[in-house]
């Protein structure tokens, strides 16, 4: 993690967790593409007519600006770049997402090619496209490698239908052991799953 005094313009970003800090400021987790997970405090963005409330928003492509030599930097600027309008599973699996990133991944390290796989899943998320369990496989299998926790094989095909339900459960397993439990969201997944299996019988 770098110490020295950072100026970042315009990093392509995308915000996975937020938390209020003091009376009118945020803390927030970002993805970076360059930059890897950086925290930044967005000075007033919890006031009603700060410009940084309706553009810090989850699963939306962000360019941000900060400056700072500490562990926490200050965000100086932040423009919407597109919008992903996700709802219901497509949601949790968003989030799920996110978990998993904020748990595997040290700071400020980047992972240019994950960044890119977490944009695609989202816009197959959007879409509800088929596609979409099997991107998330995808980016659970290259968070996987990046990580150095990867499986001992070569890459699956991740287009066939037929295969995904062994190799979901290949990835879940093993990120499970590494994380010593569930994900909160995965459980959440689960139960959606269950109910709508439930409601097609």
């Amino acid at each position: 993690m770098s110490n020295k005094r950072q100026r970042v313009s315009e990093a392509a970003s995308y915000l996975l967790h937020s938390t209020a800090w003091k009376e009118s400021s945020l803390i927030t987790q970002m993805f970076t593409r360059d930059h890897g997970i950086v925290a930044l405090v967005a000075k007033g963005a919890k006031r009603p007519y700060s410009a940084l409330k309706p553009v810090l928003l989850n699963f939306q492509p962000l360019l941000l600006s900060w400056s700072g030599a500490n562990e926490v930097k200050t965000l100086t600027r932040a423009e919407l770049a597109g919008l992903h309008p996700l709802s219901g599973r497509a949601l949790m699996s968003a989030w799920y997402m996110n978990e998993l990133i904020l748990r595997l991944l040290p700071r400020e390290d980047p992972h240019p090619e994950l960044f890119d796989q977490y944009k695609i899943a989202l816009n197959a998320l959007v879409q509800g496209s088929q596609r979409a369990a099997l991107t998330l496989r995808q980016f659970e299998w290259l968070l996987l490698q990046e990580t150095g926790y990867g499986l001992d094989e070569s890459a699956p095909d991740f287009s066939d239908h037929v295969d995904e339900p062994r190799l979901r459960q290949q990835l879940r397993h093993r990120i499970d052991y590494l994380l010593g439990r569930p994900l909160r969201t995965r459980h959440v997944l689960m139960e959606l799953m269950e109910l709508q299996e439930h409601a097609r019988a």
